[in-house]
């Protein structure tokens, strides 16, 4: 019996700019993701803990979403549900699978949330994830090559030698030595070993990988090194990203387009350059004014963001963020705020977006030397069935 021919990765012509391709890659439809609260000796629900609460957005082929939020917000379920290392609780998680898969078919998109076991282990080699830590997401008792082999062996994309050949391309792909694939992951450090499971990642040859904090856990020089690769990687192989993490500069320097998310929901999402400079949301406001300075001349007055995290598994009635918001109206304690489109292609969830003017920043030069105005709302009145104009306390 001939042995499979290896997985080769393929170059094309299918990408243009994200925002103008004509259907996303990736589309998440109200997204939920409940987990129990057990209690008694019974083990009975007494509630859930809303991790992921009604998410919904697009990626489009050839992009990077990058995904940002406190710890606890939900990034990483969300990110873990689009894989299925999670069941959703409800919603639905739409992939293009390409012309040609299952024996010719022409390309359509199929609901990871609900896909049968069978089916989804078929279709699983066109999306991987990247994990924060590179430490505990290797298994020690296997070398290099076995693990990055792992996938094209569970695939049947490669075997014998072909497999062989295969994992030495990945290994100088991501700029490892080839003498090295009878190593076990205890003899690299942090950066390499993030290399490895990066290669391991693009094993299948995937067309999304989402980077669950993929340098978080590395030196800052090392941090450099990984996201330069991952962006050589995306332009050489044509691979489409969902980039999970809280460093707003690493987000700003790679995303295309960004979400913000706050107790399970995104509050906001805009292309990178429109958050960044024009943020609509008081939370994303709050997050750009705790980005550094580098220039010691260059001020920004931090928002300190009253009380706790909302509980998730109790979160308050309304707009989750109106107990920590500064701006917030009696309004914000009675309705959830509409997801709606403030400007082209912005995104947000709050009442009173069109009335604040709130403060972004410039990754690049930041501010203008001194210190950066706060958050103010618009001189000119809002419209008469709107609440007073906003400002914020003394």
């Amino acid at each position: 019996m001939p042995e499979p021919a290896p997985a080769v990765f393929e170059g094309n012509d299918r990408f243009s700019a994200p925002a103008k391709a004509s259907r996303p890659l990736l589309e998440v439809r109200n997204l939920k993701k409940y987990f129990p609260i057990e209690r008694g000796f019974l083990r009975r629900v007494a509630g859930y803990v809303k991790a992921v609460d009604d998410v919904s957005f697009s990626i489009y082929e050839g992009e990077t979403f990058g995904l940002v939020g406190e710890s606890g917000c939900g990034k990483t379920t969300l990110g873990r549900c689009i894989v299925r290392a999670f069941a959703p609780t409800a919603g639905e998680i739409l992939l293009q699978i390409p012309a040609g898969e299952d024996g010719g078919a022409p390309a359509r998109m199929v609901d990871l949330a609900t896909l049968p076991r069978g089916e989804l282990r078929s279709v699983r080699r066109h999306f991987h994830m990247i994990f924060q830590d590179p430490y505990s997401s290797l298994d020690p008792r296997m070398t290099v090559l076995d693990i990055i082999a792992e996938p094209l062996r569970e695939n049947q994309l490669a075997s014998g030698e072909a497999l062989n050949e295969r994992v030495k391309e990945l290994m100088g792909v991501v700029g490892l030595e080839v003498q090295h694939l009878k190593r076990y992951p205890h003899a690299f450090s942090g950066g390499q070993r993030q290399r490895i499971g990066i290669a391991r990642s693009l094993a299948p040859n995937p067309r999304l990988i989402v980077c669950d904090e993929a340098v978080s856990a590395l030196d800052v020089s090392i941090q450099a090194q990984i996201l330069n690769l991952l962006q050589d990687l995306q332009q050489q192989f044509h691979l489409t990203y969902l980039f999970i993490a809280h460093d707003l500069s690493v987000v700003e320097h790679i995303s295309d387009r960004v979400g913000v998310m706050y107790v399970g929901r995104l509050v906001e999402l805009a292309p990178a350059g429109e958050l960044f400079h024009h943020p609509q949301h008081p939370y994303t406001e709050a997050l750009l004014s705790a980005v550094p300075m580098a220039d010691p001349r260059r001020k920004m007055e931090r928002i300190i963001l009253p009380g706790e995290v909302a509980n998730p598994a109790n979160p308050p009635t309304g707009c989750y963020f109106h107990p920590r918001c500064q701006y917030a109206q009696e309004i914000c304690q009675q309705e959830s705020p509409p997801w709606r489109e403030i400007r082209p292609d912005h995104f947000s969830a709050c009442h009173f977006s069109e009335e604040l003017e709130l403060q972004g920043v410039d990754m690049g030069a930041k501010t203008k030397p001194g210190v950066a105005t706060s958050a103010r709302a618009k001189p000119s009145a809002p419209p008469a069935a709107s609440p007073p104009a906003l400002s914020a306390p003394n």
